[in-house]
């Protein structure tokens, strides 16, 4: 097999798997969940986060200046520890969690009303009783004749 055949072979079956359904819809869900990974930063960073560092700063804490991310704790050593980023990964990683929960308790739910749904409709048609045989037909026309008669 010459180099060109084999270069026409391997991009013939780079072909066949990159475009079966699941890699496909599998690339769509990577890029439907980047995109909303940056919504969800965004919201983070600039609705919540500046309303909980209004509530710290309201409530007694240190002035944040720039936001919450700029929130740190000095000790008596005077060791710094910047808690803001912390508490704003988890916040984002809360929201995305709380997302997911709703979407899949919705699309398993979904899933379940379709399967009870197709049961329903299962139990509720009676099976159709069999066709007759060719012998119940010849039987039926003789009856239906002897009945004319």
């Amino acid at each position: 097999m010459s180099i060109k055949n084999k270069a026409a072979s391997l991009i013939e079956e780079f072909k066949a798997f990159a475009f079966k359904g699941n890699i496909v819809d599998m690339a769509i869900g990577i890029i439907i969940g980047a995109a909303f990974g940056k919504i969800v930063n965004s919201f983070v960073n600039d609705i919540v986060m500046p309303l909980v560092t209004a509530i710290i700063t309201k409530c007694g804490g240190q002035d944040a200046g720039e936001g919450l991310k700029t929130l740190a704790y000095k000790t008596a050593e005077g060791v710094t520890i910047p808690y803001g980023n912390f508490v704003g990964e988890i916040l984002n990683f809360l929201i995305v969690a709380f997302a997911v929960f709703l979407m899949m308790k919705k699309f398993l739910g979904f899933m379940q009303n379709m399967r009870k749904k197709k049961e329903a409709e299962a139990a509720a048609a009676p099976a159709a009783p069999p066709a007759p045989s060719a012998e119940e037909k010849l039987l039926t026309e003789i009856r239906d004749l002897l009945k004319k008669n």
